[in-house]
């Protein structure tokens, strides 16, 4: 019997990854159903989800409160994994992502433009606000990466100018929103802090349905780049030397990636360490095949935002903390780790 080559012995294995983070997001998922204070075993959440004669109660429990819930932080988790891969990959830096590129920021300055002064790009819309407030964050973050790509634009869209410009752009909307901040009325002020910390608790069936087309739409288009990336991991010059354009692979990822990034956040708020954590735990175990790796980074981000959804639940006995602050301190351990324990020359 002919013993399989090594190549595919290290894509069985990879495949066999991917399918462990799914299993392992399925479980998570069913967990975070059924964890809350109103107490659900999997019986009555499969019953509810597919069978009939459940009570009233347990059915809008269920499907109005956890189940979009636990559908949005799978959605965004796996969003912002594979954001965080592609932003890492096209800038040749380990640590770039969605929140340190300001993209974040620029979504929680346009949240805090509704709360605190009541308006938007569509005018002035106070009244409306819960429906503005996404639809801000959403355009402002896709601002942010206009202004990045107009600053790399000068210098031919190196990753060193895009670094440079996501930092500065980064400062200047975390400083804009101090401001705004500031001149917030109380009320207001605890909106934004609140929209800032992140949390799932507004998701819904539609915003997921949203969020789950605009993730399907950009992973296609990142993985139909996949060569394309695993070439600039070789550097620009021998990048070109392989037929590929640095320039434009750089600017559709990323304002892909913007997309992605700015549709999971505007509806859930900031949520940090998703999108730089993820693409490390998934190259430390599938390697730099993009094939592999932006599939792997979504579901490492979802696995690891729906763990961080049941622990904001279990946490505080009777209280829901805001998701954002769990990612952060589950984030910097497993960060840490990843630093300390990590290959050599991976970067």
């Amino acid at each position: 019997m002919k013993k399989p080559s090594v190549y595919a012995l290290i894509i069985a294995k990879r495949v066999l990854t991917l399918s462990m983070f799914a299993l392992a997001t399925f479980g998570l998922f069913i967990a975070d159903m059924c964890i809350g204070s109103s107490g659900i075993s999997p019986g009555q959440v499969f019953a509810a989800l597919f069978g009939s004669g459940t009570s009233p109660v347990l059915h809008a429990i269920v499907w109005d409160f956890r189940l979009p819930w636990s559908l949005m932080a799978i959605v965004v988790g796996f969003s912002l994994g594979i954001a965080g891969a592609v932003m890492q990959i096209i800038l040749n830096n380990p640590l770039a992502s969605p929140y340190t590129l300001g993209i974040s920021h620029g979504a929680g300055f346009g949240a805090a433009m509704v709360y605190a002064l009541g308006i938007s790009i569509l005018g002035p819309l106070s009244h409306y606000v819960h429906y503005i407030v996404p639809l801000n964050a959403f355009v402002f973050a896709l601002m942010t990466c206009a202004l990045i790509m107009i600053i790399g634009k000068v210098r031919g869209f190196t990753y060193e100018t895009l670094i440079l410009a996501g930092i500065a752009i980064s400062f200047l909307f975390s400083s804009l929103l101090s401001l705004m901040e500031y001149f917030a009325s109380e009320e207001a002020l605890q909106a934004i802090v609140f929209w800032l910390f992140g949390s799932l608790i507004k998701a819904s069936l539609l915003k997921v349905e949203i969020v789950t087309a605009v993730a399907a739409t950009c992973t296609c288009i990142m993985l139909r780049f996949s060569w394309e990336l695993m070439a600039l991991r070789l550097g620009d010059d021998k990048a070109r030397a392989l037929g590929v354009d640095p320039e434009k692979v750089r600017i559709v990822t990323m304002i892909v990636a913007s997309i992605l990034t700015a549709a999971a956040v505007c509806f859930v708020g900031i949520i940090g360490f998703i999108g730089l954590v993820a693409p490390h735990i998934a190259r430390f175990l599938v390697g730099e095949d993009a094939r592999f790796l932006l599939p792997t980074s979504g579901l490492a981000g979802a696995t690891l935002l729906s763990a961080a959804a049941i622990a904001s639940k279990t946490v505080m006995s009777g209280a829901i903390l805001p998701i954002g602050i769990v990612t952060s301190i589950i984030g910097i351990p497993f960060f840490l780790y990843l630093v300390i324990r990590g290959r050599r020359g991976v970067w």
